[in-house]
């Protein structure tokens, strides 16, 4: 009988004794659905923060920043820097002939949560008159747009979401000032997690005067970023760092990302030891339940690594049980969960979990992982087992 032959009689075998060590079997499973379940969870986490991040930027616009600060919130540009980046010839204009570029300022402010009735802060952004034009994916999906000089607001679609006191007509009092709520819009992306003014505006009210955080501008096509930056960045009196907007919101969901893949990985691993172990101890007793068995066979002719090989596809069997089951309960639980979180402009940002095929197949990975590790070792045992001393109990 040829070895492929001799791998697949007695793996057949095996499986076929697990109905009757159920038990064991289950624990198994069920320990390495939970290692899988939590890995999956952990781990979509930073998936979806990073994708709602990232899904704010695009290689077609930049961000200018002051020199040597990493985010909006950190970044104060000089006065003179709006107009003098607007004459760049990198620059898009619209149909009136109008640099498409916006002058933004970002600050934080403190509003009541929905689920718990504390307070937690809000980035408010004050924006330059094309903003909208900068970002389309923002629609107006409730009321309409504030009118600048007034102190009116626009809610993203999370933060009326996830604030009291936000509906449209309401007055939300930010800094010790009144402000009219007159609409909502959704950009489906980290925006939506803020509010929008205008920029002057805000910057009197919050005593930021004339200054700005940031100035985000169209560049006609990406591939003139290059130029539009050592143009920038040489002229020493600006003090200023460009990055495209893609490159910025990378960047910042980066930390975030990373934290859940270490929390995922140490947490899961943790857990997997006792998975491992509980593999181990199922297979060693299925080992020692099929002892006579498995000598018989190896009396009759069948090689050790037929022997090695059964029992390891007997563990690996159960472990993609456990796999799937986790992965499967993974994607029910977690996938399209809100959750927010602070992010670096200071207030929270809402986004979803996002249990996505690359993170099912790694849950899988890891299981199969497991499985491996916990069945080896009994798989060597039962192939190194005295034939003659189990054949006494015959």
């Amino acid at each position: 009988m040829s070895v492929v032959r001799q791998i697949g009689s007695v793996a057949l075998v095996g499986i076929a004794t697990i109905p009757k060590r159920l038990g064991a079997a289950a624990v198994v499973v069920v320990g390495i659905a939970g290692v899988v379940g939590v890995f999956i969870g952990l781990l979509a986490i930073g998936e979806g923060f990073e994708r709602t991040l990232q899904q704010s930027g695009n290689d077609h616009t930049a961000l200018i920043l002051q020199a040597g600060t990493q985010s909006e919130a950190a970044s104060s540009l000089a006065r003179d820097v709006p107009s003098i980046v607007s004459q760049a010839a990198q620059i898009k204009r619209n149909a009136e002939n109008r640099a498409i570029v916006s002058a933004e300022l970002l600050v934080a402010a403190s509003l009541r949560k929905r689920s718990t009735g504390l307070e937690a802060n809000v980035a408010v952004r004050g924006i330059g008159e094309r903003a909208w034009e900068l970002r389309p994916q923002a629609m107006i999906t409730a009321g309409r747009q504030f009118q600048p000089g007034l102190q009116e607001l626009v809610l993203g679609a999370d933060a009326h979401r996830q604030f009291l006191g936000t509906q449209l007509g309401a007055t939300l009092m930010l800094n010790g000032q009144a402000w009219l709520v007159v609409g909502i819009f959704d950009s489906g992306d980290a925006h939506n997690s803020e509010i929008w003014t205008d920029s002057d505006v805000l910057g009197s009210a919050f005593r930021r005067g004339t200054g700005k955080s940031s100035l985000v501008v169209q560049l006609t096509d990406a591939s003139t970023f290059d130029a539009f930056k050592a143009q920038l960045v040489s002229d020493p009196s600006l003090n200023i760092d460009v990055i495209t907007t893609q490159q910025y919101y990378s960047r910042q969901s980066a930390r975030v990302a990373k934290m859940s893949r270490v929390f995922g990985i140490v947490i899961a691993t943790i857990m997997a030891l006792g998975a491992t172990f509980g593999a181990l101890n199922t297979m060693y007793a299925a080992v020692t339940v099929r002892a006579r068995e498995i000598a018989t066979l190896r009396a009759i002719g069948f090689r050790s690594i037929p022997v090695v090989v059964s029992v390891l596809l007997e563990t690996l069997l159960l472990a993609v049980a456990g796999g799937v089951i986790g992965a499967g309960i993974a994607w029910l639980l977690f996938d399209g969960l809100q959750a927010s979180t602070m992010g670096s402009s200071g207030g929270q940002i809402m986004f979803a979990f996002e249990v996505s095929a690359q993170l099912l197949a790694s849950g899988v990975i890891a299981a199969l992982a497991i499985g491996l590790v916990g069945g080896l070792l009994p798989a060597i045992r039962a192939a190194r087992m005295p034939i003659a001393m189990a054949l006494r109990e015959l």
